[in-house]
């Protein structure tokens, strides 16, 4: 592939709703642009973009791919991206290297949750956007509904640029409302035709709508507007592009990819009305923080957006040139981390298919493999002039299992395993749960860590087991209690004697642990007094009720005594053990429990049910907020043992359309009819 100025190029992300066929129209225009050969499918996995394992046996997409074709003149890199909400972190790296997305909806069923999530961020970065109203052959199929739909969810500015020639079986091509002119496709050729007649009055109206919103972007526009009330193609194409620029157009198109209906004509929008990276200047940061704007032709700058492991050339890395240009077997500076990095073979990438090239210029994507220190969101630059990009602001995780290897030799190559996914997603996290002796494995819901624990089996041949997260309950005193911990034992030759008397305090939630030394006259001497502590110490990690961790405890020594020959450091351990113990018991133990604080997001329809759940939840609502767009923020503290699965039960709530965050608040006490549940739970668990 040739390397085309940035003034040719155009990035353009297709984002959506899982099932509105994304994949099926970047295969369409592949193969209408004589990118293909031949059309693959997404159910057998022959589609370029399509290809990883995982995507082939669920039949979803799973990770974004790239997919550059050549088309009147211009290099338009197609991004397909997933649809499945799991997976918006692949949607967000995507739209952060483009400067336009494709919203492609299901003709059938028309606004879903993937086309407002597409919206909501494509909208967050400021970028063209236009719809794309797909499958209109299949069966109930209808554009003016699902146009309809849109302005009501997205506002007037949604403006059809294309009408449908017939629906569902009868559906044979578009009239190009700024050409004002009929295509009409038969195996994938394209020929003009006749607007049919039938069709006249709805052309009119659209038509008026879309030369009243192309005037409006420019005042000499609107002037002769007025003055005509028409615009000849020309202007209407240079309004056109102007409003889909600065926002103020959003233009609906519509056509078939599974039988390449509107994709040449779509292919024209793209190369044609989407903005080329020359209009955008790159912000940044210099080293020292100070605000940089980076020009196209300036030195060299780049930011990495995916990382993925080939099979074939190991870690391979994807970035997006913003200035300048990056030659194979160079060295660049990685600004993020500060340090250096070795270019080997750069390559322009179509799916799986690597193009080899000597060079990447401004505005274009590209990849290249094995790379040591460079992961998703890092900047890369001349070294002479550094620059920093912002990061990219990936979705937290929000939900976790506890994994554990299966075997020894699984168990030795777990760590390595969870460490380069972990690399190659920035969605998902993995951590050691001290608390419980647990391995945490997070992401963005169960269909993403269960692909996670797919590839640790077949990428790493790891295997695993998987089960519920334990909660990390803590146990806590309620009253003042003092007892004796007294060990004497005698085997033969020399015994073992420890004497100590405590007393235990409560302290304010969050007080942690305090050693009072009272003694005086050298009751217990001084060398074994941090024995005493010690002790205290080891039994409260064991627990009191349930075998839980003991804190919120202020522990004073203040009596005891010893023997000359007997007494000893292990002595004074165990005396301290049993002291705790005693006291411990006195003392109205109970069980605490992680409290975490919750923000959920959903439209104002769902408001209800979320509270109503969180009540059910033992949660407690703290405030609601609108935040616009007919949405709600509901902020409340719910218990950890509650929110397990709460990912799951909000997409089912919410049908989709909720997000929520959570993070530790503090430690309460346990119901006491829950506790006893828990209590006999760990009995049980220890007997057995």
């Amino acid at each position: 592939m040739k390397k085309y100025p940035i003034e040719a190029i155009r990035n353009v992300a297709l984002v959506g709703h899982s099932g509105s066929g994304k994949t099926t129209l970047v295969e369409a225009l592949l193969f209408a642009s004589g990118a293909i050969d031949r059309l693959g499918k997404v159910d057998d996995g022959t589609s370029a973009c399509d290809y990883d394992p995982d995507e082939i046996k669920r039949k979803i997409s799973i990770n974004t791919a790239v997919a550059p074709c050549e088309w009147s003149g211009k290099k338009v890199n197609l991004l397909d991206t997933p649809g499945y909400p799991d997976f918006v972190g692949d949607v967000i790296g995507a739209l952060r290297v483009c400067e336009g997305a494709l919203i492609v909806l299901d003709a059938v069923g028309g606004v879903e949750v993937g086309t407002e999530t597409g919206w909501d961020h494509s909208t967050s970065r400021g970028m063209a956007r236009a719809f794309f109203v797909n499958k209109m052959e299949r069966e109930n199929a209808d554009f003016y509904r699902v146009l309809e739909q849109l302005r009501s969810s997205f506002g007037r500015n949604v403006v059809p640029v294309q009408l449908p020639i017939g629906a569902q079986d009868s559906f044979a091509g578009i009239v190009d409302l700024v050409a004002m002119k009929a295509y009409t496709w038969k195996d994938g050729k394209v020929a003009e035709a006749d607007i049919p007649g039938d069709m006249q009055s709805q052309v009119d109206e659209y038509r008026a709508e879309l030369v009243e919103a192309a005037a409006g972007t420019d005042d000499a526009l609107m002037e002769k507007f007025f003055e005509n009330e028409t615009l000849s193609p020309e202007e209407m194409a240079q309004g056109l592009e102007a409003g889909i620029k600065d926002g103020s157009i959003v233009p609906v198109l519509c056509g078939s990819g599974a039988r390449q209906i509107g994709v040449t004509t779509l292919l024209d929008f793209l190369a044609t009305a989407i903005p080329s990276p020359a209009v955008i200047e790159a912000e940044g940061k210099s080293p020292n923080g100070e605000s940089e704007k980076r020009r196209f032709d300036g030195l060299f700058s780049a930011l990495v957006f995916k990382t993925m492991a080939d099979p074939y050339v190991g870690k391979l890395t994807y970035f997006r040139v913003y200035s300048g240009t990056l030659k194979s077997d160079s060295t660049v500076y990685n600004s993020t981390k500060g340090r250096e990095e070795r270019i080997g073979q750069i390559y322009f990438l179509r799916g799986k298919q690597q193009e080899a090239t000597t060079e990447v210029g401004a505005g274009d994507i590209a990849a290249v493999a094995k790379l040591a220190e460079t992961g998703t969101g890092d900047t890369l630059c001349d070294k002479s002039k550094p620059i920093i990009y912002p990061p990219i602001e990936f979705p937290a995780p929000v939900y976790s299992l506890a994994i554990r290897a299966k075997t020894k030799a699984d168990e030795d190559k777990l760590g390595p395993a969870l460490a380069k996914l972990a690399d190659e997603d920035p969605t998902f996290r993995t951590s050691r749960e001290q608390a419980t002796n647990q391995t945490l494995i997070s992401g963005l819901g169960d269909t993403h860590l269960d692909i996670i624990t797919d590839r640790l089996k077949r990428k790493f041949g790891v295997e695993v087991e998987v089960e519920t997260p334990k909660v990390p309950y803590r146990e806590t005193i309620t009253m003042t209690a003092e007892a004796q911990g007294r060990h004497k034992k005698q085997t033969g030759g020399r015994g073992q004697f420890g004497d100590c008397w405590v007393r235990l305090e409560p302290l304010e939630r969050g007080g942690g642990y305090e050693f009072v030394d009272q003694i005086v006259g050298g009751a217990i001497p001084r060398q074994w007094i941090p024995s005493v502590d010690k002790g205290i110490q080891e039994a409260m990690s064991r627990g009191i009720l349930a075998g839980y961790p003991v804190v919120d405890v202020r522990a004073t020594v203040y009596d005891g005594s010893f023997h000359t020959v007997d007494s000893s450091d292990m002595a004074f351990q165990l005396a301290g053990i049993l002291a705790f113990q005693a006291a411990a018991q006195k003392a109205g133990p109970v069980l605490l429990e992680p409290v975490l604080a919750v923000e959920v997001v959903v439209p104002e329809e769902f408001m209800g049910d979320v509270i109503s759940d969180f009540n059910s939840k033992r949660g407690r609502i703290l405030g609601m907020e609108q935040i616009g767009g007919g949405r709600q923020r509901i902020k409340a503290t719910v218990p950890q043992s509650e929110m397990l699965r709460y990912a799951i039960d909000l997409r089912s709530i919410a049908r989709g359309r909720g997000t929520f965050k959570a993070e530790f608040s503090h430690y309460e006490e346990v119901p006491a009819h829950i506790a006893q549940q828990i209590i006999e739970q760990a009995k049980k668990a220890k007997e057995e």
